[in-house]
């Protein structure tokens, strides 16, 4: 089926007027762009077209139309500040892929954030001992910040943007496991206080900040959108980052690299071929493989791929997933990949992840607030007969 399709085509398809077909762009489900050909018509994206005809010809059963929006279907928020389309992720209407060759994440965090504005640093406060781990850090500085920040609710814009910049740098400072300055000396960039921690020369250092703007924000994914719940209640950043960061922390989430590595191990044992057919076998999917928003492969993980050569173990996992499944690596395996290359702390994958994601967090954050509304949806019991 082609990409595009003409207006003709999708009305055919779907069965409606052209006044319904122009209400479904209006309303964000079904993406539209200029005919390159003729600018005075329109294309519709046929994916799109092919979900709404699934919809259509199901019916209007609310309980299917919201099992579907909850689980990869259509938008249930509206936001202007991340898209996927194309098999391409956009910040704000920029190709991430692009700002990932040059940008830190400060940069993209404010473009997220739609704030130039310099960072607020926020209080400073006890992030745990010393000795606790840096995956307990971050827990613990976001925690301390939500207990002691003020409801978001009711503050002014600027003044809450600015102070999502100083709860990145804490969040950082945190897992980098350095003191949080403050005053009017300019703070090294996030990768380079991380690649100071770790140890890293110039060319991990930049490996790291490629790898923190390609995860700063993916859409509505499951911590975002926990992070959005939280800041629909009008709690503050700090608690916002916290949801966020507690809904990342799942295997089938952030950790997920946890769970490529497991794999990888587990090939080095028993032979790549062997661990890829054993998981086919069980009707498992292989870590680290294929996305459903990415049917062509994941870009983020192109572009992480690129820039350095993963260790033979996980080329050979690679070389044998695509060869018996067809899915092309995601950016867990290529996170996880870069992780061991650099010879980075056991867990670095998940605290660049949550670094960078928070960025993603705390913009979502913002832009819930200005709508003023709960985000308050309903359950379809399915318990025991009541009344």
């Amino acid at each position: 089926m082609a990409e595009w399709l003409t207006a003709a085509e999708a009305l055919s398809r779907l069965g409606v007027r052209p006044q319904t077909l122009y209400a479904y762009v209006s309303r964000g489900r079904l993406e539209a762009r200029a005919d390159a050909d003729d600018p005075r018509k329109s294309l519709y994206r046929a994916d799109d077209v092919a979900r709404l005809h699934n919809r259509k010809s199901r019916g209007r059963k609310a309980a299917l139309v919201a099992e579907d929006a909850i689980a990869w279907g259509e938008p249930v928020l509206a936001s202007a500040i991340t898209t996927v389309a194309g098999g391409k992720l956009y910040y704000r209407g920029r190709d991430a892929i692009e700002l990932a060759r040059t940008e830190t994440l400060e940069t993209v965090a404010r473009r997220l954030r739609d704030h130039e504005g310099p960072s607020l640093r926020v209080r400073k406060t006890p992030a745990g001992p010393e000795t606790a781990s840096a995956y307990a850090r971050a827990f613990a500085v976001l925690a301390a910040q939500a207990a002691i920040q003020p409801p978001a609710r009711g503050r002014a814009p600027k003044l809450l943007a600015a102070e999502a910049g100083g709860l990145l740098d804490a969040l950082a400072d945190a897992i980098a496991g350095v003191e949080t300055e403050t005053g009017t000396q300019r703070t090294p960039p996030i990768h380079l206080r991380l690649a100071r921690a770790w140890g890293c020369d110039a060319v991990g250092a930049d490996l790291i900040r490629r790898a923190l703007v390609l995860l700063a924000d993916h859409e509505l994914n499951a911590s975002t959108f926990a992070a959005r719940v939280a800041a629909s209640t009008g709690a503050s950043l700090a608690a916002c980052g916290l949801a966020g960061l507690a809904a990342l922390s799942g295997p089938l989430h952030g950790a997920m690299g946890a769970r490529v590595q497991a794999f990888v191990d587990e090939a080095g044992r028993i032979g790549a071929d062997a661990a890829v057919s054993a998981r086919l076998a069980q009707g498992l999917p292989i870590p680290g493989f294929g996305h459903p928003l990415y049917p062509a492969g994941d870009p983020r993980a192109l572009a992480l791929l690129e820039a350095f050569t993963p260790p033979p173990e996980f080329e050979a996992v690679r070389l044998a997933a695509e060869a018996q499944t067809g899915e092309v690596a995601n950016v867990d395996y290529a996170l996880t990949a870069l992780t061991v290359a650099l010879g980075l702390p056991q867990n670095a994958a998940f605290l660049m992840f949550a670094i960078g994601r928070c960025a993603g967090w705390l913009a979502h954050a913002l832009e819930q607030l200005q709508t003023g509304r709960l985000i308050r949806p309903r359950a379809r019991y399915i318990g025991p007969a009541v009344g």
